[in-house]
């Protein structure tokens, strides 16, 4: 059986242990605080989807208010990460999580849904592209120590 629905302040481990898989560079510690202020945040959403009562994956979204690159209206719903895990990918869940995002921001007014993803990442790319989205633009980003 398979369960779909917006996580709160109690599923906090939860996205952690699905957001680890996703962002591995992060610990523990450092991403629960960073999930339990975003689930505080009228502004964010996370929808966690389960099945068998395990859980399967997550996608997180939030409201941007700034510019968005490629979109004209604001604010802008942005999906900020998207993950299943390997042994449930390829059976629709990542489309659903995203639906779900879509749905929340649009029941909050958003016009337009927009996301990113690393140059090299192939497999999110494709992702994108299959579920929608239309390339806006590609960046190289720049950084210098003072």
């Amino acid at each position: 059986m398979m369960k779909l629905y917006q996580a709160t302040g109690q599923d906090v481990h939860t996205v952690t242990n699905l957001a680890l898989q996703l962002w591995s560079d992060n610990d523990v510690p450092t991403l629960t605080e960073e999930f339990r202020e975003l689930l505080r945040q009228p502004d964010c959403a996370v929808f966690l989807v389960e099945i068998k009562e395990k859980p399967a994956g997550f996608a997180q979204c939030q409201l941007r208010h700034d510019y968005v690159e490629g979109t004209e209206t604001s604010p802008v719903g942005y999906l900020e990460g998207i993950f299943v895990a390997p042994e449930w990918r390829k059976n629709g869940l990542a489309r659903m999580l995203l639906s779900a995002c879509e749905s929340w921001a649009k029941s909050r007014g958003c016009q337009e849904f927009a996301s990113d993803c690393e140059l090299e990442n192939l497999t999110s790319l494709q992702f994108h592209l299959a579920v929608g989205f239309q390339e806006a633009n590609r960046i190289i980003c720049f950084r210098k120590a003072l």
